[in-house]
């Protein structure tokens, strides 16, 4: 039997020992050290392994303690379970992986959602475990997609949105250029009226595309009305209560607005185009989206811009 140790990782207790692999950990759940104790006592007489919904567990919980779990980490938790849940990592496989991604796709589920699914599952078993044994195949990245809305389409979805948060999204999200969870996670201490500024990030840790931006008259009114109703800490919520997840009410906005292929990834996409056209330079259109690499706005956005190939085009002239 492997020598097994004790050891406080952010607050709580983890089992280390080490195997040919290199250093392995599993995640006590306990932040109590004579739990943990006995915890490693009941360990050290059984066969070191668990299954991936000890990984999970531990990870989940760990991401939601230091408010860095998105609500996709739990989206994609929850599709995973019933394939994966009862099983252990060493009998996660290529195979297994093709069979969720063929039971997803027969869902209707894009290799988009899957590939971020699968990768939910390959970052919680290498936190559980540096060395994991499981074997995560993703599908293929898909090409970038180049939907986007026009004024006149944005317009139609705008007024689609039968109840108020639905259209505050909407709105919020185009003026933002925040992705989905950036903007349901929005606190009102992050609005700051008096300087027009909109604070997606909340200052802690690296969170994915969370920039600091200027605050639109139409965003502001929308605001203004949320705020005096508002019973929450989120900006975006119904019924008194934080929304989490607005899906439904997106889908059904878009439905009645007869638009095709519209996501809220697409309100993204579609305020990036829009700067592009209007000639805002890429470095400032990246500070905007978030990135912290322009070159990969000019990759994306590039075309969209009116002096895009220009210069080269010139040098053809005959």
């Amino acid at each position: 039997m492997q020598r097994v140790q004790l050891k406080l990782f952010r607050g709580w207790f983890y089992a280390y020992w080490r195997d040919e692999t290199g250093t392995r950990r599993r995640a006590l759940r306990t932040q109590d050290r004579a739990t943990a104790q006995r915890l490693l006592i009941d360990l050290q007489r059984q066969p070191l392994g668990g299954t991936v919904t000890d990984a999970m567990a531990a990870y989940l919980a760990d991401k939601d303690q230091s408010a860095t779990a998105p609500q996709r980490l739990h989206d994609a938790w929850k599709a995973l379970k019933p394939h994966f849940g009862h099983l252990r990592p060493d009998q996660v496989t290529r195979d297994a992986c093709r069979d969720y991604a063929n039971t997803r796709r027969s869902a209707k589920r894009s290799d988009g959602t899957i590939r971020k699914e699968l990768s939910t599952l390959r970052a919680a078993l290498k936190w559980a475990d540096k060395s994991t044994p499981a074997v995560i195949e993703l599908p293929s990245a898909p090409p970038p997609k180049d939907r986007y809305l026009t004024r006149a389409e944005f317009s139609k979805l705008r007024e689609a949105a039968e109840a108020f948060h639905v259209e505050l999204f909407i709105v919020l999200a185009l003026a933002t250029a925040g992705r989905k969870e950036a903007v349901l996670e929005l606190t009102w201490d992050r609005v700051d009226f008096e300087r027009g500024l909109i604070q997606l990030g909340t200052g802690e840790g690296l969170r994915k595309g969370r920039a600091t931006v200027p605050m639109s008259g139409t965003a502001r009114e929308m605001l203004i009305k949320a705020k005096e109703a508002a019973l929450t800490e989120f900006v975006i919520e119904w019924g008194g209560k934080r929304v989490s997840n607005c899906r439904r009410g997106f889908e059904q906005a878009a439905q009645r607005s007869g638009l095709k292929d519209v996501t809220p990834h697409v309100l993204r996409h579609t305020a990036a185009v829009w700067m592009a056209e209007a000639g805002i330079p890429m470095p400032e259109i990246a500070q905007y989206l978030g990135h912290s690499d322009s070159r990969i706005t000019e990759r994306v956005y590039g075309r969209y811009s009116p002096e895009y190939l220009r210069k080269a085009m010139s040098a053809l002239e005959i």
